[in-house]
């Protein structure tokens, strides 16, 4: 694995979450909130990283909205560690900001880029596939982490494997054959009955310089509105400059903008991660404890009969909730809204929070 001094990490964090509304607001967005023990989801995957990579070496690409929140949630992060984006252009233009930024203070540097809202619950097996991935970025790869998937997801994008890649490594590697959109579920059921997929976890890993290089050939307007931008950084009209070039950039995913086309693409399937993006409430069954009903009853005043496989989550107040004799119901009270929804429509919340837009009661947003 290359020295400890030229790896860094990058953790996207400028998402609102919408997913898992009226938690995840605009104004305290999902991986701010301890949805998950007394942490935030940004604080443990800022924990989690600590153990591969010094605080110094940890970057934030988030919004100026956000930036005082992480920062008070993680301060040994230092504030010129935080990147923060005029408004959100896609993850293309999130890579390429870092990738530019962390190249031109280390030339040798390879990055690793994270979401910030992922729970994984394995760590030391999570540290030894990041090894792996750090030997195969030295050959020049462009590495993701893929998770093996266990039932048919429809909610995720896939990974096809192509063949194995052969060196000294402590685990298989291949060559990635393509990248798949979410599929409808019968695909989905095709490509897990194959073995040939994994789940995309959003988790890659890179040299800076090989990264640029497909920027270059790929997008290269992003290529050069980001040497405008990381040739400015030091000057006093930086902002000024960023904000300029950053709203010409096309709003595009690191996924169809590079990845799909790029060459040397490895894919690293993991497996006994614990790993779960969180993307619904629905998903928090497979992280938080379950009571004898298989019921979760989480930072709530609450009281259950006979109902079975449901969830409460509150918001700490005075208020009772009480239910009877109901299954697979999720019941979210955060103060000013209260969520109810079977469990198997949880994804259906984006199309609230769309439907909320159009009759403009942006207050609940």
């Amino acid at each position: 694995m290359r020295a400890k001094d030229h790896l860094y990490a990058v953790i996207m964090a400028g998402g609102s979450g919408t997913r898992l509304w009226p938690v995840s607001r605009q104004n305290h967005p999902k991986h701010t909130l301890p949805l998950v023990g007394g942490k935030s989801l940004f604080q443990n995957t800022v924990d989690r990283l600590s153990g591969l990579f010094s605080h110094e070496k940890i970057l934030v690409v988030t919004t100026r909205e956000q930036f005082e929140t992480l920062h008070r949630q993680t301060p040994k992060i230092p504030s010129k560690n935080y990147l923060l984006e005029p408004e959100p252009r896609g993850t293309a233009s999130v890579v390429g900001l870092a990738a530019a930024f962390i190249h031109a203070r280390d030339p040798e540097a390879i990055m690793a880029l994270f979401p910030s809202d992922h729970h994984i619950s394995k760590t030391d097996r999570f540290f030894d596939y990041m090894k792996l991935a750090f030997d195969v970025a030295e050959m020049d790869y462009l590495v993701t982490l893929g998770i093996n998937p266990t039932f048919p997801a429809t909610g995720y994008g896939y990974i096809q494997k192509g063949k194995s890649i052969i060196g000294n490594f402590s685990d298989l590697v291949f060559h990635v054959e393509m990248f798949k959109e979410k599929p409808d579920k019968q695909k989905a059921r095709k490509m897990l009955k194959s073995n040939d997929y994994s789940w995309n976890s959003g988790i890659f890993i890179w040299k800076t310089r090989k990264i640029l290089q497909e920027i270059q050939l790929q997008m290269p307007d992003l290529r050069r509105s980001l040497d405008k931008i990381i040739s400015s950084w030091q000057l006093s009209e930086n902002r000024l400059i960023l904000e300029e070039e950053w709203l010409k950039l096309k709003i595009q995913t690191i996924d169809c903008g590079i990845m799909e086309n790029a060459h040397k693409v490895a894919v690293i399937p993991t497996s006994g991660l614990g790993w779960n993006d969180i993307g619904s409430w629905d998903s928090l069954f497979e992280i938080l404890t379950l009571d004898e009903n298989q019921n979760i009853l989480y930072n709530s005043n609450s009281l259950v009969m006979d109902s079975h496989g449901s969830l409460v989550y509150g918001n700490r107040n005075t208020k009772l909730v009480a239910m009877i004799g109901v299954e697979d119901l999720i019941v979210i009270d955060s103060g000013d809204v209260l969520l109810v929804c079977k469990r198997d429509k949880t994804q259906g919340v984006r199309d609230m929070v769309r439907k909320i837009k159009e009759k403009d009661q942006l207050k609940y947003l």
